[in-house]
């Protein structure tokens, strides 16, 4: 593969004077990678799409709007939202589907300087309570479906406004969407920094509770422009191997992209809305996920890109309709949120002539990507997640925090521009994660001798369903909740679709009684149904734990048949 013209490519792109230049710069006190020519804030980004004025913007189902008419809202938006008393600093949440509403709060949101609260649309009553209280929103935007969980505990609200879209009724003293956008205005002026919270995205904990991430400006531009410069590092490799140049008087393509997973999570969001906005493209949003219709509006829309997790690029390619469509208009299959298994890399690379495979890893704590691989160079590497992008320092360490020699697993740090700064209300979570800038992802890896990253296991005690984070601690608190409940350990078992699902070991108190359906029934009142252990087996032993008193999840995975379980 054409790995020493990747390293060239890599070299011309990031020199002095360079379009991803790279300089050292101290943020929160330690030397972090940055793109020098990016732009500053994500205020300066959203205002120069309005270039884009009669482009097509947004389409959900048969409703279309322009980049214009995007702005306008926008506009609107912030100039209400100033009214009301919103400033630089404040926090508004967005609990909400992947409506054309979401993305207009959110840009209006990061203009003023405020930063948007992604609140995940599986989440049920208690769960939006915590997150209520923990991000303390000045306004809270939702749709009629998350509207009716937020009325199951009204006292949640703390008398914070409600702005209502898509529902059927609102309720006394709720604001409806049409009311904020109603008065045109131009945009207000707002001073913002790139150190300022652009969003705050939560996170599964690892105690019980999800973690509110803090992405700032600065880490979402770069995020933005690491995304480009993978593009253009590896098209310009494969040039310069291959001799095939593009047509200098061709016009640049415009993206098409169809989202597939939510927008509170940094795949749709930082990954997927960035790109496209930027580069004046049109964004295709699914009310949810569904294979067929996925194909028909690739056709219809035709779309150039669709990244999700691993199951529906697998979902897309095997659907009995795949043959039917015309997929030509698509140049890059492939997700995120899960590692692509090798099988499909190579499967997506010729069951669609015009696309190849493409992936990114990374995690909310970076803004998006850290690693970035498509094309050939996946292909050739179908394990590996790819290199770390220019704005990153990388290593691979021990339990102590010492460097391991190259070629050898250690937990992957991270240093740059698209760490987050921290988590909110959470200074003792924010210093387990981050020491002197380094971010501990949790992952285990090893880089090879063309600094490609390969992730081989998981440090922290989570399971990755479809592309969710589940931490294990969480699933476990919610089972201890039950008053039956002993003890319980929770992990995670390989399934085909979704990659993992959650399964628990159960031992109950003596005297007590309960079975899974009773235990599945208590979770659904307090956690979201993504979360919910689709297989338990009640045991009539206590747990077996290890010296520290600590149970052990490896030997009950290993040991524990699924078959068995309720």
């Amino acid at each position: 593969m054409h790995y020493k013209e990747l390293k060239a490519a890599w070299a011309e792109l990031t020199a002095p004077g360079a379009p991803f230049e790279i300089e050292t710069i101290s943020v929160r006190g330690a030397p972090i990678r940055n793109y020098k020519h990016a732009p500053k804030t994500v205020r300066e980004l959203w205002l120069a799409s309005a270039a884009f004025a009669d482009r097509e913007y947004l389409v959900y189902q048969d409703e279309r709007m322009t980049y214009a008419q995007a702005h306008a809202q926008v506009n609107a938006l912030a100039a209400w939202m100033a009214t009301q008393g919103v400033k630089r600093g404040d926090r508004v949440a967005i609990a909400m589907r992947n409506y054309p509403e979401w993305l207009l709060v959110y840009w209006a949101c990061l203009c003023l300087g405020v930063a948007a609260v992604g609140m995940n649309a599986w989440w049920v009553a208690e769960e939006l309570d915590y997150v209520l209280k923990d991000a303390a929103p000045k306004l809270i935007f939702c749709d009629g479906e998350r509207l009716t969980r937020l009325l199951e505990r009204p006292e949640a609200l703390r008398g914070v406004p409600l702005i209502v879209t898509r529902a059927d009724s609102l309720p006394s003293g709720a604001i409806h969407w049409a009311e904020t956008i109603a008065k045109p205005a131009a945009m207000p002026d707002a001073v913002v920094d790139p150190d300022d919270d652009a969003s705050i995205f939560y996170t599964s904990g690892t105690t019980g509770f999800p973690k509110g991430a803090q992405l700032t400006h600065r880490g979402c531009i770069a995020n933005l422009f690491s995304l480009m410069f993978s593009g253009q590092a590896q098209a310009l490799a494969t040039m310069r191997a291959t001799g095939v140049a593009p047509d200098p008087n061709a016009p640049p393509p415009i993206p098409v992209a169809l989202l597939t997973t939510p927008l509170f999570h940094v795949t749709a969001n930082n990954c997927g809305a960035y790109a496209v906005t930027a580069g004046g493209g049109k964004m295709v949003l699914m009310y949810k996920w569904e294979a067929k219709l996925a194909l028909t509006l690739i056709e219809q829309e035709k779309v150039s890109s669709m990244s999700g997790v691993p199951v529906m690029s697998r979902e897309l390619i095997t659907h009995p309709d795949f043959e039917k469509h015309d997929l030509s208009s698509l140049l890059s299959l492939g997700g995120g949120g899960a590692q692509l298994p090798p099988d499909l890399v190579a499967k997506i690379d010729t069951a669609v002539q015009t696309a190849r495979p493409s992936t990114g890893y990374g995690m909310t704590e970076t803004c998006g990507i850290i690693t970035a691989i498509s094309a050939d160079f996946f292909v050739d590497k179908p394990d590996s997640a790819g290199p770390a992008m220019p704005c990153y320092e990388a290593k691979c360490v021990d339990d102590e925090g010492n460097t391991v020699p190259p070629g050898q697993v250690g937990e992957l740090w991270v240093r740059g521009a698209q760490v987050i700064k921290g988590y909110i209300n959470r200074p003792e979570a924010t210093a387990e994660n981050i020491t002197d800038g380094w971010l501990h992802t949790g992952d285990i890896a090893r880089v090879d001798e063309d600094g490609f990253i390969f992730i081989v296991d998981r440090k922290k005690d989570m399971v990755l369903r479809g592309g969710e984070n589940i931490y294990c601690a969480e699933v476990e608190a919610c089972l201890y909740r039950h008053p039956a409940v002993a003890e319980c350990s929770v992990f995670g078992v390989p399934e085909e679709r979704l990659g993992e699902e959650v399964a628990a070991a159960v031992y109950l108190l003596p005297g007590q009684s309960v079975d899974a359906a009773g235990l599945r029934a208590h979770c659904a009142a307090l956690m979201a149904k993504h979360k919910i252990p689709a297989y338990i087996w009640i045991v009539k032993e206590p747990l077996p734990r290890n010296a520290s008193g600590k149970f052990l999840r490896r030997q009950l995975k290993d040991t524990l048949a699924r078959a068995d379980a309720a």
